[in-house]
């Protein structure tokens, strides 16, 4: 599934972009892709940066982006028929389990890639429930998407605006799907929440598939840049399993700045 370390970028047109809240857009390129829900591409403004950015669909490529930085607002400002560059794909995507029910938890943007795993577990016809948490309502992303899938979904906020009234892993303990299903958990959003949940797979005993975000520059093991103790996140993730991730100092404490230097998470 992983691109050659040679592969030179692509152009594409944007053909729609879609606003899904106040900080996040979809833009939908003139081009397609093989990969698998979990893998990303690494994306190029000439003159701006390259930066990676999760698939959230494959035909036609699809990616979701929230403006957070320098090269994210830039895309923003990008309009239908401007070019974008693009390689790929790259990363370990996520498994599907067939022997157990799958529960997607997403935070914030996380949603959108999740969408695209849900749709390749409908296909295989293992049961999907989704679990999204955002900071309020309008943050809330993709849900009429899951909604118009057939797919049965838990809502939380951290304002109470809408669903549960808290952190979406508290939300999914409420609802119980955890006791009832035994399901295997796929994850993918801010780091604090995947701490949550890859602590909840250990307590119940849970397998669990969490996506991880770590600054990149190359995108296939040559830079160092995206390390988390001994994993590189761009080869040996972005999705890292339970297993993988227990014991790792790095998770949910620190990363690494564009001069390599670690830092705490938030700084």
């Amino acid at each position: 599934m992983c691109a050659t370390a040679l592969q030179l970028p692509r152009s594409a047109p944007i053909v729609d972009i879609i606003t899904e809240s106040r900080s996040v857009k979809t833009f939908v390129l003139g081009d397609a892709i093989q990969a698998q829900p979990g893998q990303f591409i690494m994306a190029w403004l000439p003159g701006v940066d390259e930066k990676p950015l999760s698939i959230a669909w494959d035909d036609p490529l699809t990616v979701t982006v929230a403006a957070v930085g320098p090269f994210s607002r830039v895309l923003h400002d990008r309009q239908v028929g401007d070019t974008i560059g693009w390689r790929g794909p790259y990363g370990r995507p996520y498994r599907l389990d067939p022997a157990r029910p799958a529960l997607l938890i997403g935070g914030g943007y996380g949603a959108a890639p999740l969408y695209f795993l849900a749709t390749r577990a409908q296909a295989q016809a293992i049961s999907v429930t989704v679990a999204l948490g955002a900071r309020k309502a309008d943050d809330l992303i993709c849900v009429s998407r899951f909604e118009d899938a057939g797919i049965p979904l838990i809502l939380a906020t951290d304002d109470g605006s809408l669903g549960f009234p808290g952190y979406v892993t508290d939300a999914v303990r409420d609802a119980g799907v955890l006791d009832e299903q035994h399901p295997a958990i796929y994850a993918c959003g801010p780091e604090g929440m995947l701490v949550a949940v890859h602590k909840m797979c250990l307590e119940l005993g849970l397998p669990g598939q969490l996506s991880v975000e770590r600054y990149m520059k190359c995108g296939f093991g040559i830079c160092g840049q995206c390390a988390l103790d001994d994993l590189l996140t761009c080869i040996d993730g972005p999705v890292l399993s339970v297993e993988q991730l227990t014991g790792k100092a790095d998770f949910g404490h620190f990363h690494r700045t564009t001069t390599g230097r670690r830092l705490p998470l938030g700084h």
